[in-house]
């Protein structure tokens, strides 16, 4: 069983947050570092850095495709911003970090151009920033089974509001 969908819609921009009892230096590492990323989403090869592409393995998707991304924004241990675009389409994203009393909140910003298919893509990004909470833990990742079509009404509710 997975945990009820977070996502919420503001404007064209689909956001979610997970919070870690974790310092930030830690969890930027979960979302920048290869092995780490690795563990959650898929490992990625290249030269990181503002303005550069790499290639990034989605390790959880049917024959682990590889995608390039584009670092747009790389700011230590606070924002990455990256674009991808493959066969779905343009996609931008960013992931902003936030520590307080060693509590760090992870906030997943998809700048949609559209809100037409966040029925689609809700459920994904849910299932993969669970897939981190559950690395971080040293727990079994969940089952994209139990999110997707599940959580599509949720998200396509989102619409509406």
């Amino acid at each position: 069983m997975t945990n009820p969908p977070t996502g919420r819609l503001e404007g064209n921009d689909l956001i979610l947050t997970r919070t870690f009892r974790a310092g930030i230096d830690d969890v930027w590492a979960s979302v920048t570092e290869s092995s780490r990323t690795a563990r959650w989403f898929g490992q990625w090869t290249g030269e990181a850095g503002p303005g550069r592409t790499i290639k990034v393995q989605m390790a959880y998707e049917e024959t682990n495709p590889w995608m390039e991304a584009r670092i747009d924004v790389c700011e230590p241990p606070h924002r990455l911003a990256l674009s991808t675009v493959d066969e779905a389409g343009a996609w931008h994203m960013e992931l902003l970090l936030t520590e307080a009393g060693g509590v760090t909140e992870l906030r997943f910003v998809h700048h949609l151009t559209s809100t037409e298919g966040v029925g689609e893509v809700g459920p994904g990004w849910e299932y993969y920033l669970d897939n981190l909470v559950a690395a971080r833990a040293g727990e079994p990742l969940p089952d994209f089974n139990d999110y997707y079509p599940s959580m599509k009404a949720y998200f396509e509710s989102l619409r509406e509001s």
